[in-house]
């Protein structure tokens, strides 16, 4: 049986000045968001996320995700950064076909938790759930039209789309974040509450801010 899966490195085609101007602590082009590092390999590494590597897998074939196998030792948490975020919550991956992909992830040796049969407020029809030691992976159906405007072709591979970012004080990040972020509402999750960080951040990919479970 393979081991507990867990996240070593995200790839981002981003530039860390744009993360350091929103009050990331940096290490050159590395920060990180708990255990989980993040590597900004800056915009001619191609397009939003562009890879990850993890620990435990069976398999780097992951329904065509380009994946690393790490055999990294998991680190001590990293401290908060100045502007409150203390880690990664999850992230947003986006398939043209969840029954496709899902077994292909549980064949490396993700854990799936659940799958949830109800629309997101965005229209997607489908989500699984993997848990990635403290960091959970969100795979979303793409929607009915978006896979039509693509020519109804479902053999595109998954792709990670987003992140979710944990504050220790929602308020206060938005706050530090000023115009760059919108204003908090209620999350999905019950008792949690989630704000947006705008286009105007100039960042590669979406990212949302989550507070923490109660």
């Amino acid at each position: 049986m393979s081991p507990s899966v867990t996240i070593d490195e995200v790839v981002l085609a981003d530039e860390p000045e744009r993360w350091s101007a929103l009050g990331f602590a940096l290490d050159r082009d590395r920060l990180r968001l708990g255990a989980v590092s993040l590597r900004l390999a800056g915009e001619g590494a191609g397009r939003g996320i562009v890879g990850w590597s993890l620990r435990g897998i069976a398999t780097n074939e992951l329904d065509g995700l380009a994946t690393e196998q790490s055999n990294s030792t998991p680190p001590a948490p990293a401290a908060d950064h100045p502007n409150g975020i203390v880690g990664l919550d999850h992230l947003v991956a986006m398939t043209p076909a969840l029954d496709r992909t899902v077994p292909a992830l549980q064949e490396a040796g993700l854990d799936l938790r659940r799958i949830r049969e109800e629309p997101t407020p965005a229209g997607a029809p489908r989500q699984a759930f993997f848990r990635l030691g403290a960091e959970i992976l969100e795979v979303v159906q793409e929607p009915e039209h978006i896979v039509a405007e693509r020519e109804g072709d479902q053999r595109r591979p998954m792709r990670l789309w987003g992140l979710a970012l944990l504050t220790a004080d929602l308020d206060q990040t938005v706050a530090t974040l000023g115009k760059h972020a919108g204003e908090p509402r209620a999350a999905v999750q019950p008792e949690r509450r989630i704000a947006t960080v705008k286009r105007s951040a100039g960042l590669a990919v979406p990212v949302a801010l989550m507070s923490q479970k109660p």
